[in-house]
């Protein structure tokens, strides 16, 4: 009996230690997981404030690098628009340059049309004085007759001197109509006329700077084609410079070929058709040299603005582009057919409306 109350009071003392032990784990076990919990809070709070502290850091030198950035932009915008418009500037000197020199071709070739008439102008008065000399002889011979002779001559060389006035006049008013400033308005132009207009200009204009310039002109003119709207000083340019082109194309080859070949410059007008319909809807303009012809490797280029074969001071590259511009604006078409060493041919197409 006794042996059993102390085996009893053991058990409980035992179970009591068991309980302390177990109750002392689990609070050390809640302090150590409690510290724990501080810890992970305390250490996310720091890698959170290094997270701040570094996005910080970055924003700042990101926001560096925009401004950086943004002023380098802004400063090539600068420099940008600079050249831009220097590029504009030269553009336009050259278009200016351009102008000149078909204005210098127009002027030229005036001269020459002019002088004609003026050189009959000058041979009629200086024969019309020396007749008015004779009639005041005659009158002081009291030979009448003779005296209504020379009058009725003096009269001819003044009518011929009227005439070919009146001929210097029209040819001046015709290019004064032809060389003023373009106003975009569109105007029924014989066409034909127009053509042989500019087309005799410039040969003229090439005589007058070469004497011994010379090249057969073939013209073969649609009579069909009456008056077509168009602005009569841009389609004008555009001649004139494929009629320059084509001159200079044949003197080139001629030069090359030390003489032996006969320069000839073709000029057609006519009038197409357009579909199935069998009446005519546009016309051509055809200009065809049998100068030095283009490269196939750069026949591509030559309405590229600036774009030229000829030598540096002969050229500046726009007359093609600006004619092959003028042509679109006017809903047409300027087409190219060309072979090397043998021949070249511009063709203008027009609409008729």
């Amino acid at each position: 009996m006794y042996l059993l109350a102390i085996d009893l009071e053991y058990r409980v003392i035992i179970g009591i230690s068991a309980m302390v032990i177990l109750f002392t784990s689990f609070i050390i076990s809640f302090v150590i997981s409690h510290r724990k919990k501080l810890q992970y809070h305390k250490d996310l709070h720091i890698l959170h404030q290094e997270q701040q502290r570094m996005l910080t850091e970055q924003n700042e030198l990101l926001e560096k690098g925009v401004q950086q950035r943004t002023a380098e932009l802004s400063k090539q915008k600068e420099e940008l628009e600079k050249t831009i418009s220097h590029l504009k500037l030269t553009q336009a000197q050259l278009i200016q340059v351009e102008k000149m020199a078909s204005l210098g071709q127009l002027t030229a070739g005036i001269a020459h049309e002019i002088q004609n008439p003026l050189n009959f102008v000058n041979n009629f008065s200086e024969v019309s004085t020396e007749l008015v000399e004779e009639m005041e002889e005659a009158l002081k011979k009291d030979s009448k007759e003779e005296a209504v002779t020379i009058a009725t001559d003096l009269k001819e060389n003044l009518r011929k001197i009227a005439h070919h006035g009146k001929r210097a006049d029209v040819i001046v008013k015709g290019m004064l109509q032809h060389t003023q400033i373009s106003t975009g308005k569109k105007e029924l132009v014989r066409i034909n006329e127009l053509a042989n207009e500019y087309l005799r200009i410039t040969y003229n204009g090439f005589s007058l700077k070469d004497k011994s310039f010379y090249a057969v002109i073939e013209t073969d003119f649609d009579e069909r084609i009456g008056k077509v709207e168009v602005v009569p000083q841009d389609i004008g340019r555009v001649l004139l410079n494929l009629f320059n082109n084509a001159f200079y194309a044949v003197i080139e080859k001629k030069r090359q070929l030390n003489g032996s070949f006969e320069p000839i410059v073709a000029v057609k007008t006519k009038m197409g058709k357009s579909g199935s319909t069998d009446k005519a809807e546009t016309i051509s303009i055809i200009v065809r040299d049998n100068g030095c012809g283009i490269s196939s490797k750069l026949v591509h280029k030559i309405f590229q603005p600036f774009f030229t074969t000829k030598p540096t001071g002969q050229g500046t590259g726009l007359g093609l582009s600006i004619s092959y511009d003028i042509v679109k604006a006017h809903g047409g078409e300027l087409i190219v057919e060309t072979e090397e060493g043998k021949y070249s041919s511009f063709e203008i197409l027009l609409p008729l409306k």
